[in-house]
């Protein structure tokens, strides 16, 4: 028996959770299907989630397809929540990508394609709901082909489309033969001379779908049944079973965080390589925390940073459930029990190679504003609780005003927040008005350097730093032009945090995500004690003079590399009536869009281009107003550009300021006293 770690992926409404119920319930999992509307589903177990009809958190569960078991990981749909099917792509062996046979071809449906080529995932199509009014066969494959992938092939043809008893007829066409010939040139030549076996054709089919180069798509219903059997089919015959060595080196990834019954956490573990045990002591953390601080020193001279804990527990999947075992092997999934401190995103062991980030982060941001009387510690312990379980969630609490900042993918998240707060915590809170999430980034180099009690400095330090523009994406990198044996390692340590933390607000407020900070000075005050006394702190340098000075040194030489505030833009797609043209092209202008290409094809349109993310709502608004509720819009983060000029947004500052030094020594003086 082999295993297959399987996703379940879709637009909103497509009917995902629905199909999770099905392939349970034709697996003998579940005795009945649940349904979304009444909320009574397996995989949707969040009250919130039963209550909106979506999915917002990811659920594994597992059963038995014949010889092949099934971790089967259902996602959300709406792309509010893309942050959760980020973290589950990592871990995936092959996925069901889910079509409505109504609505077609969908924006999140084309984001979720897109991702899933690029990192060639083997994928079938589901095109679900061919038992409702409105169904359609042709145009849908033709969409499909035309918006998400050419190379398609279709597994059956449907009968009674749109009614009760509609079927799903399997057999491969002469459309399949096609695709697969175009890609195989024995396979052509056996074409040509008509010499294609059955039995050649499924093995091609089967070798070029776990390659991901072709796509099955199969028509069928969650809700009556029909279609699902042959989906069963080719995710037993066509999907690549999970790998991985049992014996070799641990590695994992971490794409889930809960807590359990007793506030521990419980971490949702996919393992691509070894064994691991309980009571193993493991290490883990982001992939690259392992303290190297540039070219200039030796490669991991500062020594592995990351956490280390104790296996207390293990859960693996198995027939619908978690069940407690003492190990779990390679290729599988489990929750582990016992690593305090682990996160989101965290690699177990060894950093597996799947690491990495497929969407765009939050490109929006809001005030959370606590209701009348409310606690505003336990609304931050809330807070906290949520962005724990969401990394993409990103927190910033400004102290002096008391106000709690929360980064957003869109409108539905903030109302899930709200309804997660007072339903899980009894909190009532609600929102000031969501503003774009822009990034800074240095324009030129400059540098700044601080000697130890001299000219103004009231710290025992000495920090020299340069910061220099990096590549788009690259992050920031933290290099050393003096010798690593200069000065104690905790002392470098603490100027490396703190400059990565200082980095979240620029000269405008906003984070700086690219550059190459060098330390170019450095300079400390030994140990110092009395004759038969003990340690004198006030002439001896301590981890507090280094943190305190950082920011101050990092900030001037920020102001003199001079930095440009970037704000997010989308890609965007509308399709619309060709008669609606001259009414839109106005409105696009005034949310500042620039429309790149615009093709014309009988009665409709398509325009393509990019708007900034701070005008997406409103173009989602107005939208069916101007093309009689007909137009559809697709949006994704694309990239960062340049804020006009004489409008640079300024961003509220929740630090202690050390752009205004007196104020930030002041800021120090009383955080250190409080």
């Amino acid at each position: 028996m082999h295993l297959l770690n399987l996703g379940i992926l879709a637009h909103v409404d497509a009917g995902k959770t629905s199909l999770t119920e099905r392939l349970l319930h034709t697996a003998g999992v579940i005795d009945e299907i649940g349904s979304v509307d009444a909320g009574n589903t397996q995989t949707d177990s969040l009250a919130l989630e039963r209550q909106r009809g979506i999915t917002i958190k990811s659920a594994v569960v597992s059963f038995a397809l014949d010889d092949v078991t099934v971790n089967l990981i259902d996602t959300p749909g709406h792309p509010d929540f893309i942050a959760e099917v980020e973290r589950v792509l990592g871990v995936l062996d092959g996925a069901v990508l889910v079509v409505s046979a109504v609505e077609g071809v969908q924006p999140q449906t084309r984001v979720l394609m897109r991702t899933l080529q690029r990192l060639r995932i083997p994928t079938l199509v589901f095109v679900n709901k061919i038992d409702r009014r409105g169904a359609r066969y042709d145009a849908v494959l033709r969409a499909i082909s035309e918006r998400l992938t050419a190379a398609v092939v279709p597994m059956g043809t449907t009968t009674a489309l749109g009614a009760r008893d509609a079927r799903f007829l399997p057999g491969l066409g002469p459309g399949a033969l096609d695709v697969l010939a175009d890609l195989d040139d024995d396979l052509l030549t056996a074409y040509v001379e008509d010499k294609v076996s059955c039995d050649r054709l499924h093995a091609a089919l089967a070798d070029r779908t776990r390659q991901a180069l072709v796509h099955p798509v199969y028509f069928g219903s969650a809700v009556t049944g029909a279609g699902v059997d042959a989906l069963i089919g080719g995710i037993r015959e066509l999907l690549p079973a999970a790998g991985g060595d049992p014996d070799g080196p641990v590695s994992g990834t971490v794409f889930k965080v809960e807590r359990g019954p007793a506030g521990e956490k419980v971490a949702y573990a996919r393992m691509f390589s070894g064994t691991l045990r309980t009571r193993d002591r493991i290490r883990f953390g982001a992939p690259g925390e392992s303290g190297d601080v540039g070219e200039s020193s030796d490669p991991g001279a500062l020594g592995d940073t990351r956490a280390e804990g104790r296996i207390t527990a293990i859960s693996v999947f198995d027939q619908g459930a978690d069940a407690r075992d003492d190990l779990v092997a390679a290729g599988r999934i489990a929750k582990l029990r016992g690593l305090a401190d682990i996160r989101i995103g965290d690699a177990i062991g060894e950093p597996p190679k799947t690491h990495g980030h497929f969407f765009a982060p939050p490109t929006l941001e809001t005030v959370v504003v606590p209701g009348d009387g409310a606690d505003r510690r336990a609304l931050h312990r809330a807070l906290t609780l949520l962005a724990e379980q969401d990394p993409l969630i990103d927190l910033r609490h400004d102290e002096v005003r008391q106000e709690t900042f929360v980064s957003l993918y869109g409108e539905v998240q903030k109302e899930v927040i709200q309804a997660t707060l007072a339903d899980e915590f009894g909190l009532d809170v609600t929102f000031r008005e969501t503003t774009p999430l822009c990034v800074e980034r240095p324009v030129g180099s400059g540098a700044a350097v601080e000697f130890n009690k001299k000219d103004g400095n009231p710290f025992l330090a000495t920090i020299g730093l340069r910061v220099d523009p990096a590549p788009v994406g690259s992050g920031v990198a933290f290099r050393l032009e003096v010798e690593l044996g200069s000065m104690p390692y905790a002392f470098f340590k603490a100027v490396e945090d703190t400059v990565r933390e200082t980095l979240g607000q620029g000269l405008h407020g906003w984070q700086v995500p690219d550059c190459t900070v060098t330390m170019t000075h450095s300079g400390y005050s030994p140990r110092q004690s009395h004759a038969h006394q003990g340690f004198d702190k006030s002439m001896s340098s301590t981890g507090y003079d280094f943190r305190g000075l950082t920011p101050l040194v990092l900030t001037e030489a920020l102001r003199r590399a001079g930095t440009q505030v970037h704000e997010p833009m989308h890609r965007f797609r509308i399709e619309a009536p060709a008669d609606t043209l001259a009414a839109l092209l106005p409105v696009l202008t005034r949310v500042r869009a620039v429309p790149q290409t615009t093709q014309t094809r009988g009665t409709s349109c398509s325009l393509e281009g990019s708007v900034p993310a701070a005008h997406v709502h409103e173009l989602e608004q107005q939208l069916p107003g101007l093309t009689r509720g007909e137009g559809e819009l697709e949006s994704a983060f694309d990239h960062y550009a340049p804020a006009p000029r004489g409008t640079v947004p300024e961003r509220r500052r929740t630090d202690l300021n050390p752009l205004n030094r007196k104020e930030y020594l002041l800021n120090l003086t009383r955080r250190i006293g409080s």
